[in-house]
């Protein structure tokens, strides 16, 4: 199935009826509305019956509207700009209990991350990182936090840590000049996908380093330039993507290092521990008494 359905909708125009040309131009026109819209609405909106909308949907190869309504929205969320998403927002939680909607959508996005990943791909990702000559972590935008959690765990784990400065294209390809053979990229990019991670992961590719990819689907632009892939599900929560889920992946791969480096790990804190009591780093508990 071709990831952009915006792309399969106009190069099937020309065989469609009158009715289901009629769906194609109001989505290609509102794809940011129609992305959210029950196939009675979209059927209202065009001007076709419901049935009309459920058969195009079968005519373009997906099972049922379902499928088709997740494929759209996978394809167009990254085009949306964020007066859009605001706009979105509105008419995705109307008068709704903000805080139960949220919350509830966040939990359906974890345990769809659960079902899009095997137990198998995780476990030699984690391999992969472990046996590592360097690690190299990018993310830009709102990835960047994801990054600097996975950067700054990982470095209490390991001394071959790379935290790629996003700022600027020039920048990222700057810290990936010496990047080679035996080394690992973990690149983190979710919608909008940032061009500056998609160059520096070609570039670590083009120079022998293993691509540990960490998006959203299979529309990701890293997804044919990665070696191993962990998807977590981001869909829109307003102007911004929710990131719960992808830092929950995040999560599990510290969790999972951490066990296989257990030794090593216990041997670091416990010198941590030494310094931060020398240098009255944290408040002791006895003192808040």
């Amino acid at each position: 199935m071709n990831n952009n359905i915006l792309s399969l909708i106009r190069a099937g125009m020309g065989s469609m009826s009158k009715g289901q040309k009629r769906i194609s131009e109001y989505i290609l026109l509102h794809y940011e509305k129609a992305a959210y819209m029950t196939a009675s609405k979209l059927g209202e909106a065009a001007g076709v019956s419901e049935s009309t909308v459920v058969r195009f949907a079968s005519e373009l190869g997906f099972e049922g509207y379902p499928e088709f309504l997740y494929a759209l929205r996978e394809s167009v969320r990254s085009m949306l700009t964020s007066v859009q998403r605001i706009e979105m927002t509105d008419e995705m939680i109307g008068d709704d209990d903000v805080l139960e909607r949220t919350l509830s959508a966040d939990m359906a996005r974890i345990k769809s991350t659960i079902e899009c990943n095997k137990t198998e791909d995780f476990d030699k990702t984690l391999d992969t990182i472990v046996g590592a000559r360097k690690i190299y972590i990018a993310g830009a935008g709102t990835s960047s936090m994801l990054a600097d959690m996975l950067s700054h765990n990982l470095t209490l784990v390991f001394d071959k840590v790379v935290h790629v400065d996003s700022s600027s294209e020039s920048t990222v390809l700057e810290q990936l000049l010496r990047i080679g053979e035996g080394d690992v990229l973990i690149a983190i990019t979710f919608p909008r996908y940032s061009k500056r991670i998609v160059k520096g992961v070609s570039f670590a590719k083009n120079h022998g380093a293993e691509i540990i990819g960490i998006t959203d689907g299979m529309g990701s632009p890293i997804v044919g330039l990665s070696d191993r892939l962990l998807f977590a599900k981001s869909d829109m929560a307003s102007f911004v993507d929710s990131l719960v889920a992808p830092l929950s992946l995040i999560n599990a791969l510290i969790v999972g290092i951490s066990r296989k480096k257990k030794d090593e790990l216990a041997e670091t804190f416990a010198k941590l521990e030494s310094v931060w009591d020398e240098y009255e780093i944290y408040n002791k508990e006895t003192d808040n008494v």
